[in-house]
């Protein structure tokens, strides 16, 4: 006599139906965590405050804030330097939060691989 879904056509068996439902849950809720992460802003300052630079969950640039101070015509390189090392911060920031939802969604598995060397 044949398990239940011991042949192919046959069903699924018990444990692999609830696996299915487990992994559809798991799905709606990643998808509700990449919502709400997009719908954040992360702020990084640079430079005691001279830029601020401002994205979205989304990884756009929303905002960048300059104090006059650091509008220096004759310095622009250092200006450069301090927006793309704010905006720099500001996507670390994403990513951090990005890899926390995950890793308490996935249980710390460390994404699909599961930390496995292949």
């Amino acid at each position: 006599m044949a398990k239940r879904g011991g042949f192919p056509g046959m069903g699924m068996p018990g444990n692999m139906n609830n696996l299915m439902k487990q992994a559809q849950k798991m799905q709606r809720q990643m998808e509700e965590n990449q919502k709400a992460l997009e719908e954040k802003e992360f702020t990084a300052t640079v430079g005691g405050g001279a830029v601020e630079v401002t994205i979205s969950g989304k990884r756009e640039v929303t905002k960048v804030k300059l104090s006059e101070e650091a509008v220096d015509p004759d310095d622009i390189e250092m200006l450069e330097d301090m927006i793309a090392a704010a905006t720099n911060e500001a996507l670390r920031q994403v990513e951090s939060e990005s890899a926390a939802v995950m890793s308490k969604l996935t249980g710390g598995l460390g994404g699909l691989g599961g930390g496995l060397p292949f």
